[in-house]
């Protein structure tokens, strides 16, 4: 048996070091490992798209490791299986990344019903790794019918991961109307959910004191369609409290969008989206690398002997599309 049979029969088998191996491949940059995975992705793909997709994201400090081993737990309990997908900033330097999500939720990654993967970003937009769309469909594949995907903080990420998700769910922190001018209008107005966290103990005040001004907020702004308005809920990842709620509103969600035929219409254009994606980023990675023509009109333009759009003219002039 081939390996891409192995790792395919072993993906649907729910075998996690199969899976595991499966992600490596879809992650690498190796020619062989791409073409491997991407074999076995598209025979993976009928068995994919049963889950809820589910994106996460809050400033640092909201506690989002926190809540989603909280919320996992809970979750698992109620007889579903959980993939976390939580993508790492990479350094631009150096390209590393921290990769500290399995210790940040030890509980949760050592549950037999859940499955924690750190992925480095690799530079990609927003810290959203570019095969995250491919990772996902493998989970789905191995059995997890519920995939959280945990963005590194609040700005681009968000933007792209709303390209990869049903739901997008946005935590904020206690602190009322100091934390809202932190937070972009236009990531508010794109949450399906807002939840307040750390609503216990000292800070449980303020954390009401969120929650009426984040309702206020989300009313002035609006949002949301015919089908689903946007709420705000609070919770404690500490106490558990608030925890059965969030996931009976995302579920409700799931319910309504499904029921509409929401969630395949979004679907159906992320899946063109994600085409198109492919196609920029396979032909910007050629132009690059074929016969050092990028390289050329890179040291003109900072040189200044070319505007940049006269070398960009000159590349797409001289570059052979039907050699790809």
């Amino acid at each position: 048996m081939s390996d891409s049979n192995q790792l395919v029969s072993g993906v649907l088998e729910g075998n996690r070091r199969a899976l595991a191996r499966l992600i490596t491949r879809i992650e690498s940059t190796r020619p062989d490992h791409r073409a491997e995975a991407s074999d076995a992705i598209a025979r993976l793909l009928p068995q994919s798209g049963k889950s809820i997709r589910i994106g996460i994201s809050g400033v640092p400090g909201v506690g989002k490791s926190s809540f989603i081993e909280t919320f996992g737990l809970h979750v698992v309990e109620q007889g579903h299986k959980v993939a976390v997908l939580a993508v790492d900033p990479s350094s631009p330097k150096h390209g590393g990344s921290i990769l500290g999500d399995k210790t940040r939720m030890e509980k949760l990654a050592r549950h037999p019903g859940a499955y924690v993967r750190p992925s480095p970003s690799g530079g990609s937009l927003g810290g959203v790794a570019r095969r995250t769309r491919e990772t996902i469909m493998a989970v789905e594949a191995a059995g997890f019918d519920v995939v959280l995907v945990e963005t590194v903080g609040v700005g681009q990420s968000e933007y792209a991961v709303a390209d990869l998700v049903d739901m997008f769910v946005l935590l904020v922190a206690p602190g009322g109307g100091d934390d809202l001018q932190g937070i972009k209008k236009g990531i508010v107005e794109m949450a399906d959910l807002l939840v307040v966290t750390k609503n216990d103990g000292d800070l449980q005040q303020a954390a009401n004191r969120a929650y009426q001004d984040y309702w206020a907020a989300i009313r002035m702004l609006g949002g949301g369609n015919a089908i689903w308005k946007p709420e705000v809920l609070r919770c404690s990842a500490h106490t558990g409290s608030g925890i059965p709620e969030v996931w009976e509103k995302m579920e409700a969600f799931r319910d309504a969008m499904q029921g509409a035929g929401l969630i395949e219409e979004r679907r159906a254009e992320q899946a063109a989206s994600w085409m198109w994606d492919e196609v920029t980023s396979t032909l910007l990675a050629e132009v690059r690398k074929k016969g050092g023509l990028g390289e050329k009109m890179e040291a003109e333009v900072r040189s200044g002997k070319r505007t940049p759009a006269d070398a960009a003219r000159e590349i797409l002039e001289q570059f052979d599309l039907k050699d790809l």
